[in-house]
């Protein structure tokens, strides 16, 4: 969803192609850190997003932050909530990507669960959170 801008006017979804490029490389590892941070904070602190500035890393969108956008835009982000509100976080992952003045939603189902996606891997949380922003790093620009 783009905010305050046409589609003429953003040129290039260059960072929206590279995001969809980096999730499906990296589906097991990003189910298996979706599904640690869920066993640390449930939905407590929000839904983890991928944010591009200044580079891209993680952090958390609270719940209450994203309602507040949502009325700010007009509604236009109601069926995003919807999704994030009915998640199933034992069978799909659920995260925002957030580009300059623009978000999107990432949403896919591991071929295994999340749960054996993070006992397959044997990494901790940190150690996942570090992994996969290395390699945002190199492999999207914002």
């Amino acid at each position: 969803m783009m905010f305050g801008a046409s589609q003429q006017d953003t040129g290039d979804y260059k960072w929206r192609r590279q995001i969809d490029k980096f999730v499906k490389e990296n589906q097991q590892e990003l189910a298996a850190l979706f599904w640690g941070l869920w066993l640390e904070n449930g939905n407590s602190k929000g839904t983890i997003g991928i944010d591009l500035q200044p580079y891209p890393h993680f952090v958390y969108c609270p719940q209450i932050e994203i309602e507040k956008l949502n009325e700010r835009v007009e509604n236009r982000l109601q069926e995003i909530l919807g999704i994030i509100d009915n998640n199933n976080p034992e069978i799909e992952v659920i995260m925002i990507g957030i580009g300059k003045g623009e978000i999107k939603l990432i949403q896919f189902a591991p071929e295994t669960s999340p749960k054996t996606c993070f006992e397959q891997i044997g990494k901790d949380v940190n150690t996942l959170l570090d992994i996969l922003e290395e390699k945002m790093k190199t492999e999207i620009t914002g």
